[in-house]
């Protein structure tokens, strides 16, 4: 049997989908598993065992990534089924026109004559409910026939990550402390997620200045400049950033894997530290917890309430209140309970 599984299009909800996709190999051990995925989002599943095959699909790419081209891939390889972890009408177009004999999928955006197993969202009052996406993605393996694949989020690091890792540590002098926290400030989502550079460096003022911690700060290739700029304001040898480094989304996964602490925003990474089973403290502003809950035992959820949120929006339209009212000093405090006691200071 050949199983198409379309990947979700966000960094962090691969990474959310990873009990279901576990699921799923181990049900079918002996199917023959495509990934389709945008090419942004396919190094988070790099190094692990669920997938035989991957096609890029990518609206604004190269020809042979386009929907059609990869239709016709799909059907040049006689694929049985398709699981389809997007809700766009696209993703439900593509594997139909391959001729898929069953497709998974919810019903969303008209696109319910084309599944063959068409499942639900939760409804109430007219929209949506907020419900956590790794539920929902549970469900998909379900209906696929799995048992409940669980919450036990799960990624994977290669032997060329954890070398990049090692140059980080070793350049910057990492090795020698501690403890090590990361800070991840940036989010392809919008502004209205960002919290202030200002307070992002004030907090590691603290966490140097109080527990001795090595501080990296964490960075995409547009984000190089954020993280220059903590660095340079929190006025900390302590303090480095991967600005200078070769980033890539292997780096960030290897460097969060051997951090003991991550601090983020609402974005991909943070879902990285669940699946290495690393503490994390995540701050909430315009997004609504409930959707992206991930049921960590180690993660601390900081969000304000604040009369005109969660608005859901990419950019803030008021005063940005819901990340302002966020502060250090807060922040702080959710580390501390997260972190190894620091050790007692000596008398002068």
């Amino acid at each position: 049997m050949k199983i198409a599984v379309f990947l979700p299009n966000w960094i962090g909800d691969a990474v959310m989908a990873t009990p279901a996709l576990r699921a799923l190999r181990q049900q079918y051990p002996d199917a023959h598993f495509t990934a389709v995925v945008k090419p942004y989002v396919a190094a988070v599943l790099d190094g692990s065992p669920w997938f035989d095959d991957t096609i890029y699909l990518d609206s604004r790419g190269p020809l042979q990534q386009r929907w059609w081209a990869v239709a016709w891939r799909l059907w040049q390889q006689s694929t049985d089924w398709a699981v389809l972890f997007p809700n766009s009408f696209r993703s439900a177009f593509v594997p139909w026109l391959a001729g898929c004999r069953r497709i998974i999928g919810f019903n969303r955006y008209a696109r319910r004559w084309m599944l063959t197993d068409s499942l639900q969202p939760l409804w109430g009052d007219g929209d949506l409910q907020p419900t956590p996406i790794i539920d929902d993605y549970n469900r998909l393996a379900e209906r696929a026939g799995c048992p409940w694949p669980g919450h036990r989020m799960e990624l994977f690091t290669t032997p060329q990550d954890e070398a990049a890792a090692d140059e980080v540590w070793q350049q910057t002098g990492l090795e020698n402390h501690r403890e090590v926290v990361c800070l991840n400030p940036g989010a392809a989502f919008g502004s209205s997620k960002h919290w202030h550079a200002e307070s992002f460096a004030s907090l590691a003022q603290e966490l140097v200045d109080r527990r001795g911690s090595g501080i990296l700060i964490l960075c995409g290739p547009a984000e190089r400049q954020l993280a220059r700029t903590i660095a340079e304001l929190s006025r900390r040898p302590g303090v480095h950033s991967l600005a200078d480094h070769p980033v890539s989304l292997g780096l960030t996964k290897a460097c969060i894997r051997r951090s003991d602490l991550l601090i983020t925003t609402d974005s991909g990474p943070r879902h990285f530290a669940t699946a290495f089973d690393r503490p994390v403290v995540t701050l909430f502003g315009p997004t609504h917890i409930g959707w992206t809950e991930t049921y960590h035992p180690l993660g601390i959820h900081l969000q304000k309430k604040v009369d005109c949120g969660p608005c859901q929006q990419r950019v803030c339209s008021t005063d940005h209140r819901c990340m302002k009212l966020l502060t250090p000093g807060e922040v702080f405090a959710a580390a501390q309970r997260l972190l190894a006691p620091s050790p007692k200071r000596k008398a002068s």
